[in-house]
């Protein structure tokens, strides 16, 4: 997931920073260093956010151009950043 694939699917869902943070037990600023391409945070870390993303609707593409659009709601919060181990953080 891509920091503009990561803000487009907020903006889609009508979360803040602080939601999608609060989503994976990440701080707020983790979400915004993130999105504005201010750190290369581990894969599990965006992992976390992007399972949060998807479980409330998001569905990501990755053709040729990459984007985000809304689908079904899973009704999963996704991955806790806690959780992740070697077999789910991928």
């Amino acid at each position: 997931m891509s920091p503009a694939q990561s803000r487009a699917a907020r903006a889609l869902l009508n979360w803040s920073e602080a939601d999608l943070a609060g989503k994976v037990g990440l701080g707020e600023g983790f979400v915004r260093d993130f999105e504005s391409g201010g750190s290369d945070p581990a894969s599990g870390q965006v992992e976390a956010l992007r399972s949060a993303l998807m479980a409330a609707g998001v569905v990501f593409t990755n053709g040729d151009s990459a984007g985000v659009r809304l689908g079904g709601r899973i009704g999963d919060e996704g991955t806790r950043l806690g959780a992740l181990n070697t077999e789910n953080d991928r």
